[in-house]
């Protein structure tokens, strides 16, 4: 499976905000012809009346730790953000979260690739 770059994170980060744009891969934005490996190209997901979740669990486990659930920020242009709640990160380790819009009509489609986190333990 593919991941994006590792965020470092401390148990008990609340911060960094993540922003996501998220994008069909089989349709082309406006003005561009489709490119399947640039990103660039491809058409933004219009979120409206939709849902976006971070879902988050350790490597190599199966059990969801932690569901986010996120503010779209530009629906038509498939931007959204995700706050950490405090409680997220408890326990160091490393972690890989997935990202799934769930349209108005109950459609879920997830992005194929991880988010990876590495938690180290905090000071205090």
């Amino acid at each position: 499976m593919a991941y994006s770059d590792t965020l470092k994170l401390v148990v008990g980060d609340t911060l960094p905000q993540l922003n996501f744009t998220l994008k069909d891969s089989n349709s082309a934005a406006s003005g561009f012809t489709l490119d399947a490996d640039d990103s660039s190209t491809w058409e933004a997901v219009n979120l409206t009346s939709g849902t976006v979740r971070l879902r988050i669990r350790e490597v190599g486990q199966t059990t969801v730790l932690s569901t986010i659930t996120a503010t779209l920020t530009s629906a038509a242009n498939g931007q959204c953000a995700i706050n950490f709640p405090s409680g997220t990160w408890t326990a160091a380790g490393t972690f890989e979260g997935e990202l799934e819009y769930t349209t108005s009509g109950g459609g879920i489609q997830t992005v194929q690739d991880f988010i990876k986190f590495k938690v180290r333990e905090d000071f205090d």
